[in-house]
């Protein structure tokens, strides 16, 4: 519980910072991604399974992720969030949206380019 509330401190201050760029036009923030990602936490340790609340949250973020400004925004919350994590297996983390059914057009990477991302 400790981890997740860090990782919500660290999400509030992310998306502060990037509401002051000019991707800030994204619908979609990082509150939004930290809500539907928590429940991913565990499994993309390597420490609890897949849960359907986890691929439900995967979904809604595909769902909520329309335009470029989004994907965009989105991709840098998850770098942002990954990187305040300890012990993210980045191979489970490339894999979600598979797992889940569902096709994003970036792999989930700390070293994706977030701008290149349509």
């Amino acid at each position: 519980m400790a981890d997740l509330s860090k990782v919500s401190c660290f999400l509030l201050i992310a998306c502060l910072v990037a509401a002051s760029s000019p991707a800030a036009r994204a619908a979609i923030t990082c509150s939004q991604i930290s809500s539907s990602m928590g429940p991913c936490i565990g499994y993309l340790r390597g420490s609890g399974p897949l849960s359907s609340a986890c691929c439900s949250g995967v979904k809604s973020l595909n769902t909520a992720a329309r335009t470029t400004a989004d994907r965009q925004a989105a991709c840098r919350c998850l770098q942002s969030a990954a990187g305040s994590i300890q012990g993210i297996d980045f191979n489970l983390a490339a894999g979600l949206p598979g797992k889940c059914g569902v096709s994003v057009p970036y792999k989930i990477s700390p070293t994706t380019d977030c701008k290149s991302v349509k």
